[in-house]
């Protein structure tokens, strides 16, 4: 996919027009749809990536990934074998009981909340630390 039409595709999500974008960043007119033949600066293209929460890869299509924070295919197989592990713990132990039940005596309703509970918090626990500690220069 070009440039422009990865650069289309946000605008869309966000509700925009090339005008808006081109106004929002200080570029001049029509610029954005100039890409199609000549590459834009590399401080240009850094003001598309921020105003649209993206990084420069995912613009210049190397990635997918649209920030370096999402959580890749290896983050969703490390939270699923995090949460496993912690499941595993939760069954027979009387030491980690809720409310003085263990996850063998919870109703499939209860069992089935505290595990979309607990996964949504290793995802979370996820996306803060790859924001936190990834280098600037890989973002």
């Amino acid at each position: 996919m070009s440039l422009v039409r990865r650069i289309k595709g946000l605008c869309d999500e966000k509700k925009v027009t090339f005008a808006e974008v081109e106004r929002q960043i200080g570029i001049s007119n029509g610029q954005i749809r100039r890409w199609d033949n000549v590459s834009p600066k590399s401080e240009t293209l850094q003001k598309i990536a921020d105003y649209f929460d993206v990084s420069t890869d995912y613009l210049l299509g190397r990635t997918e990934v649209k920030r370096s924070f999402d959580l890749t295919e290896k983050d969703e197989r490390d939270i699923q074998k995090e949460l496993q592990k912690i499941i595993n713990g939760l069954e027979g132990n009387s030491y980690a009981a809720f409310d003085g039940q263990t996850l063998d005596d919870m109703d499939e309703e209860d069992k089935e909340l505290l595990i979309a509970s607990l996964e949504n918090t290793l995802r979370i626990a996820k996306k803060i630390a790859k924001q936190k500690y990834t280098p600037k220069k890989y973002r």
